[in-house]
């Protein structure tokens, strides 16, 4: 596969010319990390290679309305009109090569670094964040390119290339999706027995740590509607992390790295250009109680033409998992295993935290009282909500409803039909004409 070689030899020219300052020169002339210290500094730049993407995807979703005169519409408006066949050539990518040099980065350190580094604690954790990043990063890349997770047909619908080692002369196929999900699972295993950390420092939480791998398998198991083993790895974390960011309190984003409730904060998951060019939907706007709900004023600002978001732009604003999204989670879980009174406590858990004191007792007899529907509407109101703009609606709408969804430009109306093919991307050009297998 011509494309993963060329990713390969880039990622060789990496070690040679961009990483002098902490590797060592062999006799052979090549310049390989080998110590501690060395490898580290590999996965460190594995961590910042990862791709910035996620804020493309609610131009996709329905979270965003594109702003026609924006100086940066160009770059996004055939995002933003799911134009994936014939993009204008300004719009900005999705990402490719970009996931696949964060695995091959993960695969040096798992394949050779573990030979040379001396054995040690620091190591476990090493390896073991080697093994979580690398499962994260397939675990975006099938989610973008891959159909949802189907256990009736994952085992035939089609994924993305499988690399586990830098082999230049192996020719990569796409794997189905149920494999690449078994290579995410496995991994998280592996990350689980070695890593040694079980939190990370506020600063150093761009990495992962024993907390952030169990955050990440209950999501993954939710993906795979594993609902049970979803609980368990959820409960796992909140024995670890439990504390919210109280918003009657902190005025602090709660997707801030610095937030009392981050977990991981790998990811920049709204970019400046991408607020700059758009409004917040007015739709996502129209569900939040503007009087009472405390995270209305703190995620958004307005002027003339509409709401901007208030949740990215800014280098604080890294967030991969927070403790929120896990009371969501094990609230979903929990009403999928029949448990409306368990879901409704883990969801009032966190409102608790979003509503203004006075106000929180209607929303709690309002969760009480519902029957099953009325209170699964108002769990994924409050879930849509809570995460605006973090990159995870469009997650959540592959993998439960693929909604009609229009956009207007130009006065010209486009339509995202129900359960449209375009819910899944399709492979890059560049990509298909390196590898005629994809």
């Amino acid at each position: 596969m011509k494309n993963i070689s060329y990713i390969a030899y880039l990622f060789i020219a990496v070690l040679v010319t961009g990483c002098d300052s902490y590797l060592d020169i062999e006799p052979e002339g090549k310049v390989i990390p080998k110590t501690l210290e060395e490898n580290r500094g590999l996965l460190t730049k594995a961590y910042h290679a990862f791709p910035k993407h996620k804020s493309r995807l609610a131009f996709r979703a329905d979270e965003l309305t594109l702003d026609e005169l924006s100086t940066d519409a160009p770059s996004y408006k055939d995002v933003y009109l799911w134009e994936d066949v014939n993009p204008d050539p300004q719009t900005a990518p999705y990402p490719w090569i970009q996931f696949y040099n964060v695995i091959f980065y993960t695969n040096y350190i798992i394949n050779e670094g573990v030979k040379t580094m001396e054995d040690s604690a620091e190591k476990d954790q090493l390896i073991g964040e080697a093994y979580a990043l690398r499962a994260y990063t397939y675990f975006n890349l099938v989610n973008l390119y891959g159909k949802p997770f189907d256990q009736a047909s994952a085992s035939s619908d089609k994924g993305v290339p499988l690399a586990l080692k830098i082999d230049l002369e192996q020719v990569f196929e796409p794997s189905s999706v149920a494999v690449i999900y078994e290579q995410v699972l496995s991994d998280i295993e592996k990350a689980r027995d070695l890593l040694v950390v079980e939190e990370q420092e506020t600063g150093m939480n761009y990495r992962f740590s024993l907390l952030a791998v169990y955050a990440f398998e209950g999501r993954v198991h939710a993906y795979m509607k594993a609902w049970d083993k979803a609980v368990e790895a959820i409960d796992r974390a909140l024995e670890i992390k439990n504390i919210l960011t109280d918003l009657n309190f902190s005025d602090v984003q709660p997707n801030a790295y610095n937030a009392a409730e981050s977990i991981l904060a790998l990811e920049d998951v709204f970019e400046a250009e991408v607020n700059n060019a758009a409004y917040v939907n007015d739709d996502l706007i129209a569900l939040y109680d503007r009087e009472n709900d405390l995270r209305f004023p703190l995620y958004f600002s307005s002027d003339d033409s509409g709401f901007k978001s208030n949740k990215g732009g800014d280098q604080k604003f890294k967030c991969s998992f927070r403790v929120g999204e896990l009371y969501l989670l094990k609230a979903e879980a929990l009403l999928e295993l029949g448990d409306p009174d368990q879901s409704k406590k883990a969801l009032k858990t966190l409102l608790k935290n979003r509503y203004a004191p006075d106000h929180y007792s209607s929303v709690e007899e309002q969760l009480t009282e519902a029957d099953r529907e009325t209170y699964s509407g108002l769990l994924f109101e409050e879930r849509r909500k809570e995460l605006a703009l973090e990159g995870q609606r469009w997650f959540d709408l592959r993998r439960r409803e693929q909604i009609e969804i229009r956009h207007a430009f130009n006065d010209v109306i486009y339509t995202l039909k129900e359960g449209d093919p375009r819910y899944t991307l399709r492979y890059p050009q560049d990509a298909k004409l390196n590898n005629p297998e994809l």
